[in-house]
C-alpha cells in the first residue's frame, strides 16, 4: 500500500460524512452506476438492508438543541433570583427607620423658630431629660414604656384602663359607670345623687342626713337617738252611733300614727265613735295601740275593732253627753 493512500476503513467514514457532488464530466459514470444498481437491485423476496446509522453531524445538531434548552432554563432561573433579591432589599430598606441625633444646633433652631426635625420615618432620641415650657401636641399615638407622672390636671375625652389604675384624687363631673367590682379604700364624696341598681353592702357605719327608701329591712336592733316622726297621708273617717245627736269626730296624722278628737252630743249610745280608713291597705291585720287623752277618755270602757283596711274606736257603755276627749293611736304590722 502506498503512503498517500487512505485505508479502507477511514475512507468509509469520510464517505459517510461527506458525499461529493457529481461534476459534468462524471455524468456518464453516474449513469453507469445507476444502471448497475438497477440491474443488481434485490428482488422483492430478498430482505431489506439495515438503515444507515446517524452520522456525526446529526448527533451534533441534537446536542446543540439540548444545550440551548438548558441555557434558557438557566437564564429564566437567574432572572427570578435577581428579581427576588432586589424585592427583598427594597422591603428591608423601607422597613428600616433611620435615627438622628438631636444636636445643639438643632436645639437652638427649635428654640428660635417652628422647625421640623427629620421625617415620619425617623426616630428622635433625647438621651437627657427634657422640659417643655409650652403645650405639647401628639398627633399620633403616645406610647409610654415607663411610668407616667402628671403633676397638674388631666383632661381626657375618653379613658380605657385594661390593668390596674391608682388615683390619689379623681373627680368625675358626669356619669361614672363601673361594670365590675369597685373597691374604695379612702373616703368618697358624692356631690350629687347616688343610684345603686343592685345590692349594697357596708362594713362600717353609714351617715346620711336623710335616707329615703321604699322598703327597709333590719336584721338587728333599731336604735333611735332622736325623735321618731311619722309621715304620710291623712286617712279618711266615718262617724259612729256613739257620738250621739250633734256629736263630731276628727282625725289628724297618718296610717301609722295620729290623734282622734271626739265631741259627744245628746242621746249617745254604746257603740263606736269613729272608723278610720287607711290610705293604703296593710298586707295583714295590723296591731293598734290606743292611748286615751284626758280623764273623760280614761273613764270610758273603750275598745278597738280592726282589719287590714281600717280600725274603729268604740265604747262598751253609753258615753257622757257633751264631753270632749281624744285618743292617740299607733299602727304597726
Amino acid at each position: 500500500m502506498a503512503e498517500n493512500e487512505t485505508p479502507p476503513a477511514e475512507q468509509d467514514d469520510v464517505d459517510a460524512l461527506e458525499t461529493p457532488e457529481p461534476t459534468s464530466g462524471d455524468e456518464s459514470a453516474s449513469s453507469e452506476v445507476t444502471d448497475a444498481t438497477s440491474s443488481s437491485a434485490p428482488k422483492s423476496s430478498d430482505p431489506l438492508p439495515p438503515p444507515p446509522k446517524p452520522g456525526l453531524k446529526q448527533r451534533f445538531k441534537k446536542f446543540n438543541l439540548y444545550l440551548l434548552m438548558f441555557a434558557l432554563i438557566l437564564v429564566v432561573a437567574g432572572g427570578i433570583v435577581t428579581i427576588a433579591y432586589f424585592q427583598s432589599k427594597k422591603a428591608q430598606t423601607s422597613s428600616t427607620i433611620k435615627t438622628q441625633t438631636l444636636t445643639n444646633d438643632i436645639l437652638n433652631q427649635l428654640a428660635s423658630s417652628d422647625a421640623t426635625v427629620g421625617s415620619n420615618q425617623q426616630i428622635l432620641k433625647v438621651e437627657s431629660s427634657a422640659i417643655f415650657a409650652g403645650k405639647v401636641l401628639v398627633r399620633g399615638g403616645l406610647d409610654v414604656a415607663g411610668n407616667l407622672q402628671i403633676g397638674g390636671t388631666v383632661s381626657l375625652a375618653n379613658i380605657a384602663v385594661s390593668g390596674t389604675a391608682q388615683f390619689a384624687k379623681a373627680e368625675v363631673n358626669d356619669n361614672l359607670s363601673v361594670a365590675g367590682d369597685a373597691a374604695v379604700q379612702g373616703g368618697e364624696t358624692i356631690a350629687k345623687s347616688l343610684q345603686v341598681s343592685g345590692g349594697g353592702s357596708f362594713g362600717g357605719a353609714v351617715t346620711a342626713p336623710q335616707i329615703t327608701t321604699s322598703s327597709l329591712q333590719l336584721n338587728g336592733d333599731l336604735v333611735l337617738t332622736h325623735h321618731l316622726t311619722v309621715g304620710g297621708g291623712t286617712p279618711s273617717r266615718s262617724n259612729g252611733t256613739a257620738l250621739g245627736s250633734g256629736g263630731t269626730a276628727a282625725v289628724s296624722g297618718s296610717d301609722t300614727g295620729g290623734t282622734v278628737t271626739i265631741n259627744t252630743g245628746t242621746g249617745a249610745a254604746a257603740g263606736c265613735f269613729i272608723t278610720i280608713n287607711f290610705t293604703q291597705k296593710y298586707n295583714s291585720t295590723p296591731r293598734i295601740l290606743i292611748t286615751p287623752v284626758g280623764s273623760s277618755a280614761g273613764s270610758l270602757a273603750y275598745y278597738v275593732n280592726r282589719s287590714s283596711s281600717s280600725f274603729s274606736i268604740c265604747d262598751a257603755s253609753p258615753p257622757p253627753t257633751g264631753a270632749s276627749f281624744g285618743f292617740d293611736y299607733f299602727v304597726f304590722n
